[in-house]
């Protein structure tokens, strides 16, 4: 009877931490601030980010060069028009596939557009 109890109270424990360990898991988000990356020697963070913003800027003035709303855009590379709108905004870090995405709808070379914004740093 003693040992029942052990085993099941062992059990318990172990579905208990099972339990907490899946949700830290499943809905546990990092999240690191551009301050800890310098300290950890994340070089250039900012250069980066001027980066991505001047690739993002390349994208907007080219679907504008080729008259094409943001609407055509996101029918053509199947992302909604508000994530479009809010990545040329720079409400959202895109990532490379949503870039991707984005430029094959604009009918861009996102390649030459990277190397285009690379040479203005």
């Amino acid at each position: 009877m003693i040992f029942l109890s052990v085993v099941l109270i062992c059990c318990f424990a172990v579905e208990k931490a099972a339990r907490l360990t899946a949700t830290i898991l499943d809905y546990g988000k990092v999240t690191v601030k551009r301050i800890f990356l310098r300290c950890f020697g994340v070089a250039q963070i900012e250069h980066y980010e001027t980066l991505r913003g001047d690739i993002i800027r390349l994208l907007r003035q080219e679907r504008e060069r080729r008259k094409l709303s943001k609407y055509a855009v996101s029918q053509r590379c199947g992302v909604s028009q508000s994530m479009l709108s809010l990545v040329e905004r720079g409400l959202r870090n895109p990532t490379m596939e949503l870039l991707l995405r984005i430029a094959d709808g604009i009918g861009a070379d996102l390649p030459a557009i990277i190397k285009k914004a690379q040479k203005r740093h």
